[in-house]
């Protein structure tokens, strides 16, 4: 009888052990597939002028399998349209603000002008990367040509709403409010634009 529980116990752990073995295995295909993508990260945002803040913007996009350059060019894009609306809603809500200088409330109303062109811009952007799909030749200078473009025009609305705030008649809690969210805005559309310029460089036709 002891001998037949000895049997039964060393089965029984042969079993778990294997169990365990699978579970690891099916396991490392994940742990590697997101490591192959965080890597990629990396090295593509080595080429952008805020590297570190790419990485962190572009953290959630670790898990999407076998992640491509146009992809990345498009998270991007999604994520600077994303902070875009928000800095856009917040300076709205400033502007409703009492007690603004005159001139504080005519660069507001300005910066609410240049942040809504920024996400129409970004809108665009990333509504045509979205539908290349599989364009190529001319066809896909055309269609990342106009990503370029209107990624470039909303990174310089957003230069032009924090230049408005230049100048000592604007050293007061409005400016630095808002300087701190449209310049980030900023970095993070300058860093989209430059993972769609290297997605361009490696598909468009010279």
């Amino acid at each position: 009888m002891a001998k037949a529980v000895t049997i039964f116990s060393l089965l029984l752990l042969l079993l778990l052990h294997s169990h365990t073995a699978k579970s690891s295995t099916d396991a490392n295909p994940r742990s590697a597939a997101a490591t192959a993508a965080t890597d990629f990260i990396k090295a593509e945002c080595r080429a952008t002028r805020y590297p570190a803040l790419c990485v962190q913007c572009l953290s959630n996009y670790t898990t999407t399998p076998q992640l491509t350059h146009r992809q990345l060019a498009q998270a991007a894009l999604s994520v600077s349209l994303s902070r875009a609306r928000s800095s856009a809603g917040f300076i709205s809500r400033l502007a409703k603000m009492k007690g603004m200088k005159p001139a504080e409330h005519r660069a507001v109303r300005d910066c609410i002008d240049n942040m809504g062109d920024t996400v129409d811009q970004l809108s665009r952007s990333m509504k045509e990367l979205g539908s290349m799909g599989r364009v190529a030749g001319q066809d896909f200078n055309w269609h990342v040509s106009n990503v370029m473009t209107w990624t470039s025009a909303a990174l310089t609305n957003e230069n032009t709403c924090v230049d408005g705030f230049a100048g000592p008649a604007f050293d007061g809690s409005v400016k630095a409010a808002i300087r701190r969210r449209v310049l980030n805005c900023a970095q993070v559309t300058s860093n989209a634009l430059a993972l769609v310029n290297r997605f361009a460089t490696r598909h468009k036709l010279p």
